[in-house]
């Protein structure tokens, strides 16, 4: 039962050319389950419709289910066979019922996805293909059924029976069990699909819509973690209000319901009218969960409530049309989270984390348009690509058309396609009738893969009245595509006056559509400088001549926010490449711009705090050739220390301005406690003898868990007594909370110092690490494998023991395991020796016998 698929020398390769529509709908499905956690049986009943004129057998896919019964038109039939685990029935009409019987057994279901048991409770996980490991379906978004459910169960085991949709009736039976039944009247696709069992409570309340309809709503959860759940459902509160203000988008059913699960491989799913959630963005209180948690729970609850509209009532076709729905609710919650706090700040956030996945996703064997082409394994293809790249592509739509037209093209795309599986083409299409633009050309955006790079160069004429910006666009080559047409590209640009400071050319928007342009501005009496790419107005790496004068220039006097973060940051990135590929580099420019951030009062906290953080390891040796982990190391450092060193007073008053009575979660009080702990790295950076005790003065005085983390990750990176009572002290406290407890696992294995690789293969026989638990392996393996110091040791000892590790987790869950894989991908990127090694643990990992083909497809293009 639910063995692991093995990979094949030639895996099945499923391409977007290849569609076709399915050859049987079922316009309705009756299922009936008696529930427990090793044999659970499972009745289903299909109304199944024969699509067109053709004479094919029904197909139904299957995965790893015992069948034991099949009916057609309520006489039970023989001749039906399976073949690569799909049920196959001949059926000779247009019109029948089908009835199948199966067992299935949840509690060896370590892969998590079909129905599962998570701490004592039965859960369901079935985007993309899971649906088909519950019962014999055509598991294919493009066949929507009408749900009706039945579920009886151990009362007394099972005492909360939930599934998709709004509840019709319940009972006891017989023995102790009981029973529900829940009934969905909107058409959805199978992996929309939802069933929760288990021992729960609930915070429950209503809303009432802009119609007048009063909706329930409950988060369900163990019963100790009741108290934790307010800020969840005070976040889906505020998520509906806010997309009937903004979009326009009424919820639909008289019960909206949210579980929260320990085993979960993403963050949350959409499931109709039963989210089914990570317990990690759900449960929050100060004591457990940083600011960072509380502003992820907000964005993934309303991320997953946008979902009602933006992939339930309008779905998908296929799954290469996948950022349709993930793409466009990416835009959606981040332009919610920006409604809530800080925009300027929200943007710079959302920036960083595409620069740290999605880019180097373009840059290396994984890349793939945000439609893709063809896949092996569908898991794989839920990246930063698709979610995030497909939400930058949306914003460039939206900066496009502007915020009416833009509106007026969501609103005739949810009215036309209500209750249809829909593609990325119908989205753009309805854009254009709606606002009249021709996106033609911007449609490459969804076929090509790769980061386009635009060049600036910015001239002023001899007599100094007249500058010229060229601009020029190369996309560059990836597997598949060595050959690549000019993007649309929605570029902001704006120039100031190096002298004055005033504006010599106010905003515009230019669309670059070919590979070159150039723009002349009339009228310029001073030296200009140029500000572009304003807002992050496209996803592309910008590369101009600005010098070090003139991104200090513009880190103080920019009023685009995230174009100040930006010439800060691209000021410290220059510096630091000089720095790791010379040895050498003067750090006069970059303090004498972090000293002004600091000393301008008007700026948010939480603002000068991400401004003056410097770029990652990783991002920097993005930039370069060839990636030198120790080389950057050494330069971040350096950078880190003289800052530290130089600014120390001005650290010092950051830090005691920062501190507050009591906590309070707020924009502002997010913004102090930022500040405080980025203070408080630099002052340990400077080597200050008084830093270990600063940070575990406030470790240990701490309200809350963002003070706290922040302090032991400080520590963490430390060689002190107090870094090891942190440890322990840490553990101790939260040894019975596996949420935090994976912070414990993280921050040490994120930590900078010389033996973190010993220190996490320590804690890889830890009594609590396991691999079963997609967190804690999250925690360990993904956070190692990103520290780029310690997994590039250069022994190769951090490459062995991660593909050790992904190895035995492709035995247990394949699609976490293909999930933490891609950074051995990047051997393309390092020095001989480094790549070597890199490149032998895939081929292990490749050779592997019984492989899945979700960790074969990942490692396979890795070295192709």
């Amino acid at each position: 039962m639910l063995d692991i698929q093995t990979a094949t020398a030639i895996p099945h390769v499923t391409r977007r050319e290849d569609y076709t529509p399915p050859d049987w709908q079922v316009p309705e499905i009756a299922l009936d389950f008696s529930l427990d956690a090793a044999a659970t049986l499972v009745r289903a009943t299909l109304h199944v419709v024969r699509d067109s004129a053709h004479d094919r057998p029904l197909v139904l896919d299957g995965g790893g289910q015992t069948p034991l019964s099949v009916k057609v038109d309520g006489v039970a039939v023989n001749d039906w066979r399976i073949e690569n685990d799909a049920l196959v029935v001949p059926l000779s009409g247009t019109d029948h019922v089908v009835e199948t019987e199966v067992e299935i057994a949840p509690d060896r279901n370590t892969q998590l996805m079909g129905l599962y048991a998570s701490g004592g409770n039965l859960c369901t996980q079935c985007e993309a293909e899971g649906f088909r490991r519950i019962t014999f379906f055509p598991d294919r978004p493009d066949v929507l059924s009408i749900y009706k459910v039945r579920m009886t169960a151990d009362k007394k085991r099972y005492p909360v029976l939930l599934a998709n949709g709004d509840p019709v009736a319940q009972g006891d039976a017989p023995d102790g069990r009981h029973w529900a039944e829940w009934h969905d009247p909107y058409p959805k696709p199978c992996y929309l699909f939802a069933l929760v069992a288990g021992d729960l409570v609930a915070n429950t309340t209503t809303f009432t819509t802009r119609s007048g309809r009063e909706v329930s709503l409950g988060i369900w959860v163990r019963a100790a973690d009741l108290p934790k759940t307010a800020h969840a459902l005070a976040a889906l509160q505020t998520s509906m209000t806010w997309d009937e203000q903004v979009y326009g988008r009424e919820y639909d059913l008289d019960v909206f319901n949210i579980v929260a699960v320990d085993d979960f491989n993403f963050g949350a799913m959409e499931n109709k009218g039963l989210n089914i959630f990570n317990s990690r963005y759900i449960l929050a209180d100060a004591d457990t969960a940083t600011d960072y948690d509380f502003d992820a729970i907000a964005a993934v609850v309303a991320h997953e409530y946008f979902h009602n509209w933006s992939g339930n009532r309008v779905t998908c076709r296929d799954w290469f049309q996948l950022s349709l729905k993930e793409g466009f609710t990416v835009f959606r919650d981040q332009g919610f989270s920006a409604d809530q706090g800080s925009a300027a700040v929200k943007r710079i956030e959302d920036v960083r984390g595409l620069r740290a996945a999605q880019f180097p996703e373009d840059a290396g064997p994984l890349a793939h348009p945000i439609r893709p082409d063809e896949y092996q394994e569908i898991s794989n293809f839920y990246t930063a690509t698709i979610y995030n790249k497909g939400a930058e592509v949306i914003r460039m739509i939206a900066t496009i058309l502007g915020p009416e037209r833009f509106r007026a093209g969501s609103d005739l795309y949810f009215d036309r396609f209500d209750g249809t599986a829909a593609t990325c083409e119908d989205f753009v299409a309805s854009m254009e009738e709606a606002s009249g633009e021709d996106l033609s050309q911007f449609r490459l955006w969804y076929s090509q893969a790769g980061t386009p790079r635009l060049t600036a160069t910015l001239r002023q004429d001899a007599g100094g009245s007249r500058a010229t910006l060229t601009l020029s666009q190369r996309v560059p080559v990836t597997p598949g595509q060595p050959v690549k047409q000019p993007m649309v590209l929605p570029i902001k640009l704006k120039l100031f006056g190096a002298d004055t400071a005033t504006t010599l050319a106010p905003e515009r928007l230019v669309l670059l559509d070919g590979p070159s342009e150039q723009l002349v501005f009339d009228g310029v009496t001073e030296r200009p400088i140029l500000s572009i790419n304003r807002g992050f107005s496209a996803p592309v790496v910008v590369e101009t001549d600005r010098s070090a004068d003139d991104l200090a220039f513009l880190s103080a006097h920019d009023d685009d926010p995230f174009a100040r973060y930006e010439a800060m940051q691209q000021l410290m990135l220059d510096t630091l490449v000089q720095a790791a590929a010379t040895g050498q580099a003067d750090h006069k420019a970059v303090i004498a711009a972090v000293a002004h951030t600091l000393d301008d009062a008007a700026l948010d906290p939480a603002f000068v705090a991400e401004a003056v953080l410097l770029p990652s390891d990783n991002f920097i040796g993005d930039q370069m050739a060839l990636v030198d982990p120790e080389a950057i190391f050494r330069a971040r450092e350096a950078l880190r220390r003289d800052l530290g060193k130089a600014l120390d007073v001005r650290w010092r008053a950051a830090y005691a301005s920062t501190q507050a009575d009591a906590f309070v979660y707020s924009p502002a009080a997010k913004g102090l406690r930022r500040l405080k702990t980025v203070a408080l790295g630099y002052i340990a950076a400077s080597g200050a003898c008084d830093a270990a005790a600063l940070a575990f003065k406030q470790f240990e005085a701490a309200d809350n868990m963002t003070d706290r983390q922040g302090a032991l990750g400080v520590l963490v990176a430390g060689d002190s007594a107090e870094r090891v009572a942190a440890l322990d002290i840490f553990y101790n406290r939260y040894s019975d909370n596996a949420l935090v407890l994976d912070k414990w696992f993280q921050t040490q294995a994120l930590s900078p110092r010389d033996d973190t690789l010993e220190q996490v293969q320590t804690l890889s026989r830890h009594r609590d690490f396991t691999l079963a638990n997609p967190n804690r392996a999250r925690a360990l393996i993904s956070a190692f494998a990103v520290n780029q110091r310690a997994f590039n040791a250069a022994s190769g000892e951090g490459y062995r023991f991660v593909a050790d590790q992904l190895i035995a987790l492709d035995k247990l869950n394949p699609q976490t395991a293909a999930k933490l894989l891609p950074p051995l991908g990047r051997w393309r990127r390092f020095a001989e020796e480094r790549a070597t090694r890199m490149r032998a643990e895939l081929e292990r990992i490749v050779a592997t016998p019984g492989l899945s083909k979700d960790m074969f497809e990942q490692a396979s293009k890795s070295l192709g």
